[in-house]
């Protein structure tokens, strides 16, 4: 997965919410030891201060955590990847819905272009 960062939002939250897909998607596994800041911000082309503030950030809420003597680690709470799944998969949800609106769809049209969409997946 590489990093596509945008200049119309945050970095240091862009930089978060891949951190969080890699989490949640299992390429980063619950336990596992996260590269350095300087690795991860090399990596995505970032300052490494922008890089520590998005990991401090994910660290304040758990997903990842710091054992002082061995570098940062992803989290063994299984809930709590779930969670931010369950919450990435809305904040998803929420922009697709809110552009078919602006292309001028209804609720039962959305609903029947996902459903085809499903159903061509299944295919």
């Amino acid at each position: 997965m590489a990093w596509e960062l945008k200049s119309d939002r945050s970095i240091y939250l862009q930089l978060m919410e891949y951190i969080q897909r890699r989490i949640v998607s299992g390429e980063y596994q619950s336990g596992d030891k996260l590269p350095s800041v300087r690795e991860l911000a090399a990596d995505a082309e970032v300052n490494p201060n922008t890089m520590q503030k998005a990991l401090a950030e994910l660290e304040r809420g758990g997903l990842i955590y710091t054992n002082r003597t061995s570098g940062r680690f992803i989290t063994q709470d299984e809930a709590l990847i779930q969670e931010t799944k369950h919450a990435l998969a809305k904040d998803q949800l929420s922009d697709f819905l809110e552009k078919m609106k602006q292309l001028g769809f209804v609720n039962k049209d959305i609903k029947n272009i996902l459903l085809e969409a499903v159903k061509e997946l299944e295919q």
